[in-house]
C-alpha cells in the first residue's frame, strides 16, 4: 500500500507503509510534543531542539543536494540492487530505477537537513555510516564539513558505484566507502578507531542485527558520542530494537522524531526519553 504523508507543507514523505508503520505514525502524532522546545526542562535538549531541529537557516549544501536529487529523478537509469538484511518493502524486483530509489529509499530532505545541522552543532571528529545506498545521506554527512572524514559501508556493489558518482561529482574526498556486508566490514573499522563520535545506522533493518551493530559500536563510545538510527519504526522488530537501545544503561538521553532515533551518552545528563514533534 502506498501512502503520502505530509509532515509540513514543504516536506512530503512518500513510501510504501505497512499497517504497523501507520499505527506507529499516528501514535507519534498523538504523543510527540516539545514543539520548538516549549515545555522542555532539559537545557541540553531545549537548546538542541531550538538550535538544530527548528533552525531555519539554509546552508549552501542544501540547494546542491536538492538539485542533484532532481537530476537523478530525470536520469532514467536502472541499476540491479542486492538487498541484505530485511530487504525493502518498496520494491519487488532487483532492477530498480534510480528515480524510485531517490524517492523511496534515500533519506528525505527534511531528515537529511536535520542530520547536517546536528553535525554542525555537535562537531564530531569522525563519522561512520552503515548503509550508503546511492549516497544522498552521505552527502549530507560529508558536506557538513569537508575536513571531516566520513566512513560509509554499502553491501551492494552496483549501489555503491552509483553513490561514488555522487561523491565524485561533489568532490567529496573526505568520504571513504567500503563495499561489503556490515558483519564483515564493521568489526575492522571499529577496531581501528579509538572513539566513534558519530554513527548513522541506516541499513539491514533487522532487530538482532541492529542491536548487534549497536553493541559493537558501543565498545568505542565516548562521552560526546552520538548515535542516530534511521527507520526506527520500519517494522515491529526495529521498534523493539529502538526500545532496547534507548533503555540501555549507557544511553542517557534519547530523542524520537519518528523517522530517526537519536541517542547520547554523556553522563552529565540525567536519563530521559523525549518524543519531539517536527
Amino acid at each position: 500500500m502506498g501512502l503520502i504523508i505530509r509532515v509540513k507543507k514543504s516536506h512530503t514523505i512518500y513510501y510504501r507503509m505497512s499497517f504497523f508503520q501507520i499505527k506507529k505514525y499516528l501514535n507519534y502524532c498523538l504523543h510527540a510534543k516539545y514543539r520548538k522546545g516549549y515545555g522542555l526542562h532539559s537545557p541540553f535538549v531545549f537548546n538542541l531542539v531550538r538550535e538544530v531541529f527548528y533552525c531555519e537557516h539554509s546552508f549552501y549544501a542544501f540547494d546542491l543536494i536538492k538539485e542533484y536529487k532532481n537530476e537523478l529523478k530525470l536520469a532514467n537509469k536502472v541499476i540491479s540492487v542486492v538487498d541484505y538484511g530485511a530487504g525493502s518493502s518498496n520494491f519487488t524486483s532487483k532492477d530498480r530505477s534510480v528515480e524510485k530509489l531517490v524517492k523511496a529509499s534515500s533519506i528525505s530532505t527534511k531528515y537529511g537537513e536535520l542530520l547536517f545541522r546536528l553535525l554542525q552543532h555537535i562537531n564530531p571528529h569522525n563519522i561512520l555510516e552503515l548503509g550508503t545506498s546511492i549516497g544522498i545521506s552521505t552527502l549530507y554527512l560529508a558536506l557538513a564539513d569537508r575536513r571531516r572524514e566520513v566512513l560509509t559501508i554499502e553491501g551492494c556493489v552496483e549501489t555503491a558505484k552509483q553513490a561514488q558518482i555522487a561523491f565524485d561529482k561533489f568532490d567529496c574526498s573526505n568520504v571513504k566507502q567500503f563495499v561489503g556486508q556490515f558483519q564483515d566490514v564493521l568489526p575492522n573499522l571499529v577496531a581501528k578507531t579509538d572513539v566513534l563520535d558519530f554513527v548513522f545506522f541506516d541499513g539491514n533493518h533487522q532487530k538482532q542485527a541492529t542491536i548487534d551493530y549497536f553493541n559493537l559500536c558501543l565498545t568505542k563510545v565516548g562521552a560526546n558520542s552520538v548515535f542516530v538510527f534511521d527507520d526506527i519504526y520500519w517494522s515491529k522488530g526495529m521498534s523493539e530494537a529502538w526500545d532496547i537501545i534507548r533503555q540501555h544503561p549507557q544511553v542517557t538521553v534519547s530523542i524520537d522524531v519518528f523517522q530517526l532515533g537519536i541517542v547520547f551518552f554523556n553522563k552529565d545528563y540525567s536519563k530521559q526519553n523525549f518524543v519531539v514533534r517536527l
